[in-house]
């Protein structure tokens, strides 16, 4: 949209409306000492050449449309229907809030019912909202809600799990009185979980791209009357076994990978997914399909009120919203993929990580994880520090190299998360391959 100045006429009009003569009026109550001083703007420039210089300061980033990108750790390149950009640029959609009025919200409320059905199927759960800003709140509210449910204050959780949503964990419940979260490895999962946990917490595949065992996990878990809580990558479900299926009872995760862009890290969306017995206990919004008094279909938020959520103590989650246009986005993009094309996405991403990782193993003087299987995500060890190597792979080939794993594990200084997505050519994969050659 251009911007259209007013007249003189215009702005004399708006001034002697509001009974005063000067703009410099309005700002009468700010002492002349504290007022901004005259701004020293450069000389002006028409639009086209303000355009000109807008786009020479964006082609000097480094960004996905321009630079093959191998960076991922929670955040994806995937490919985006041009449809999904289309529905949710509609004005009733792109200027909506949280649909409180379901008289004049039916297109939005239906929008999110949508959403939660497909994320139930696509987890294999029960219950999903749509009321989280992103994987991190989405996880932490899920330890929340057990200890609400369980009356529990200690949390199990393995050191697989993205760092960042440990972080946020810990500054949600920093004010908990007496609670107790123990991160360790995957492997002490296997130890006795004791009648003081309210929930074991996985992220499956995990923040290193691997697979957890999963085989008898959640019996024992249950066998201590403890709350089993997966993190997932949605795409992944497009080709392997849903948590529903080896008994998580809360499922959350980030759905950004649904269709919204990387943005430079927001907005996305969170979503949290569980079993019917939980839900009066979710945190968030969740809209339900009911009939009017004419029969008709119709959608209203339902379980709670809006209240609820701004009682303190009371409430099932204190930091929530609809989230609404992420969550229409999410839901456009997993109609217009379908199951097959889920499929299909996850089935590249998975194969062109594995030609990648396999080539990289080849290398002299770089090691690849494959101590267990993996999904579009593996760790390589590096001959050299991560931050040098990604440096030259940006400056001399443009290409953006992983995740420095050194900054969140101090044992694993110079290991590199690499990432491929559907978007990554073969060319561009044997481009980083021989890049990191030079190296060694």
């Amino acid at each position: 949209m251009n911007y259209i100045p007013h007249t003189d006429d215009e702005r004399r009009e708006m001034l002697a409306r509001i009974g005063v003569e000067r703009i410099e009026d309005l700002f009468e109550a700010i002492p002349e000492k504290f007022r901004f001083p005259r701004l020293n703007l450069p000389d002006a420039v028409t639009e086209m050449e303000a355009m000109w210089e807008l786009g020479a300061l964006a082609d000097a980033n480094a960004d996905v449309n321009h630079h093959a990108c191998f960076l991922g750790a929670g955040a994806y390149n995937h490919y985006i229907p041009s449809l999904v950009d289309h529905i949710i640029r509609r004005g009733e959609f792109f200027t909506a809030y949280t649909p409180y009025q379901p008289e004049v919200s039916q297109g939005t409320l239906q929008a999110i019912f949508e959403f939660q059905s497909m994320m139930s199927a696509l987890t294999g759960m029960e219950i999903s909202t749509a009321s989280h800003y992103d994987g991190a709140t989405a996880f932490a509210e899920a330890v929340l809600m057990s200890m609400a449910i369980t009356q529990r204050r200690k949390v199990i959780i393995s050191r697989a799990v993205h760092p960042h949503y440990r972080r946020v964990l810990r500054t949600y419940t920093q004010f908990h009185p007496n609670i107790e979260i123990i991160e360790g490895d995957p492997t002490t999962l296997t130890d006795p979980i004791d009648l003081n946990t309210a929930c074991v917490c996985i992220q499956n595949p995990n923040f290193f791209g691997q697979f957890e065992e999963v085989t008898g996990l959640a019996d024992r878990i249950h066998a201590a009357g403890a709350i089993f809580v997966v993190v997932v990558n949605p795409i992944s479900l497009g080709l392997f076994k849903p948590p529903a299926e080896y008994g998580a009872d809360v499922v959350t995760g980030e759905g950004q990978p649904l269709g919204i862009p990387l943005n430079f890290g927001g907005p996305y969306l969170g979503f949290f997914c569980t079993r019917r017995e939980f839900m009066r206990r979710i945190p968030g919004r969740i809209v339900g399909e009911t009939v009017d008094r004419e029969g008709k279909r119709g959608y209203v938020l339902t379980l709670k009120t809006r209240e609820q959520d701004i009682r303190r103590e009371k409430a099932t989650s204190n930091i929530c919203t609809n989230q609404g246009l992420m969550a229409l986005a999410a839901c456009v993009y997993m109609s217009v993929m379908g199951k097959q094309g889920l499929r299909q996405a996850a089935n590249l991403c998975y194969q062109k990580a594995h030609y990648a990782a396999d080539q990289i193993g080849k290398l002299d003087g770089w090691r690849v994880w494959t101590d267990k299987p993996f999904f579009n995500e593996f760790v390589v060890a590096c001959p050299a520090p991560v931050k040098e190597i990604n440096d030259y792979l940006l400056d001399e080939h443009d290409i953006i190299g992983g995740y420095d794993l050194g900054q969140d594990y101090p044992e694993l200084q110079d290991h590199m998360l690499l990432c491929c997505t559907e978007t990554n050519t073969r060319e561009e994969i044997d481009a980083l391959v021989e890049a990191l050659a030079e190296l060694t």
